[in-house]
């Protein structure tokens, strides 16, 4: 994996936490809207939309280098629209990396034929 590569996809990993917790606060604004006084959905509904995009345009970044199929591509979107997936596309993402990060060492060693 170049620099690059690795790079898209921790662009893509950092961004998956925020854009995961504003999903949630802005589903807690949603129903605080609706019983009780309390509006915040305008201002966390523009912060998620903010890091919806930018995960969005990550993930088109990090497809492009990584050079997945699209089942893995349609997986990290997917995560980008429930509710919880960004922590998943996050552990996922990482554990990704250093599987990366391993067998280039182990080719720059000459330890594996990979």
């Amino acid at each position: 994996m170049d620099i690059k590569t690795a790079s898209a996809l921790r662009r893509l990993r950092l961004v998956s936490g925020p854009e995961a917790i504003s999903f949630l606060l802005l589903l807690v604004c949603s129903v605080l809207k609706r019983t009780t006084d309390f509006n915040a959905v305008p201002v966390v509904g523009a912060i998620h939309g903010f890091l919806f995009v930018v995960y969005v345009l990550f993930w088109a970044d990090a497809w492009n280098r990584a050079k997945w199929p699209l089942g893995t591509a349609a997986f990290y979107f997917a995560m980008s629209v429930l509710p919880t997936g960004g922590f998943f596309a996050d552990r996922r993402l990482k554990r990704e990396a250093e599987d990366a990060v391993i067998a280039s060492r182990a080719r720059n060693e000459g330890v594996v034929g990979a």
